[in-house]
């Protein structure tokens, strides 16, 4: 995790349902997972969904790629790390690691998501957006 930028935590708790027939969480799962951190984070960063459909626009990932190192079980407590790597014109990108609370990484996360207008077309990061990011830099 990055020491010059400001880290998110988002905890949570695997659900008898969401294993496969192997016994641990489906790796579909660890997606919701993931993205449920992103939310949170950009809730508590004050920009939740809500408040950007509001303004006309919303964030969408247009590339995933995981890394699954360990299998998570059901009733373990995982802790999602989320923090924005870069904000470019359009685009940024976010680095996620799921941990146990032995502090043993389960998986990882980059997301690269693009800001659109309601219709889908691209649409510059507001620029308080940037300025936000860049506020949580050490």
């Amino acid at each position: 995790m990055p020491a010059d930028r400001e880290v998110h935590t988002t905890a949570v708790k695997v659900r008898f349902y969401e294993l496969d027939p192997y016994n641990h969480v489906n790796h579909t799962n660890y997606f919701s997972y993931f993205e449920t951190a992103r939310i949170e984070y950009l809730t508590d960063m004050g920009w939740g969904l809500d408040l950007m459909k509001e303004q006309g626009f919303q964030l969408v990932v247009v590339e995933l790629q995981a890394r699954f190192l360990a299998a998570a079980r059901y009733g373990e407590e995982l802790t999602i790390h989320t923090w924005v790597e870069s904000a470019g014109r359009v685009k940024s990108t976010w680095k996620q690691t799921m941990t146990r609370r032995e502090g043993e990484e389960v998986a990882r996360l980059t997301v690269v998501a693009a800001f659109t207008d309601l219709d889908g077309r691209p649409r510059r990061v507001p620029g308080e957006f940037v300025e936000h990011l860049q506020s949580l830099k050490g």
